[in-house]
């Protein structure tokens, strides 16, 4: 089995999905009142408040969602970085991408979220650096931006 072909995926460990779970279930909770009180929890709209990450959760499940199509590397909710490992579109297995996904605030701000892309193609059975068109990050940035925006949407509506 060659690591480096684009085919080989590995599926993730069952520690590594708990983890996942708990990092996505994590920006959803949120603390209850003490037993007996009659209060009821205060919540802020802003989710840095709100949330149990060290960044932005709609920014953070956002991006999850938008690379989700790539095997994960890494996934730290504390330091705000996602690293997927190599993706070969199946209609183009010559070329495969890399993507590193920074959150840098916890505030829902597009200056908060640094896309970073690695491309390769094969050339006669070796994987070679290839330019990755500004483009196309800046797409994925918006597409994670525009979820992250209407995920926090949906949550004031409810």
């Amino acid at each position: 089995m060659n690591e480096d072909d684009p085919a080989v995926t590995r599926a993730p460990s069952a520690t590594f999905r708990r983890s996942m779970a708990l990092a996505l279930l994590g920006g959803a909770l949120v603390t209850l009142p003490a037993c007996g009180g009659n209060e009821r929890p205060k919540t802020d709209l802003q989710a840095a408040q709100i949330n149990t990450i060290g960044v932005n959760s709609y920014l953070w499940r956002a991006a999850l969602e938008a690379v989700a199509f790539a095997p994960l590397l890494q996934a730290d909710s504390n330091g705000g970085v996602i690293v997927t490992d190599w993706y070969a579109n199946p209609a183009n297995p010559g070329e495969r991408v890399k993507l590193t996904v920074t959150i840098l605030d916890q505030d829902l701000r597009a200056d908060a979220l640094r896309v970073a892309a690695s491309r390769q193609v094969n050339q006669n059975g070796t994987w070679t650096e290839a330019p990755v068109q500004a483009a196309t990050v800046q797409k994925l940035e918006d597409i994670i931006l525009t979820k992250a925006r209407d995920l926090r949407r949906q949550s004031l509506a409810s």
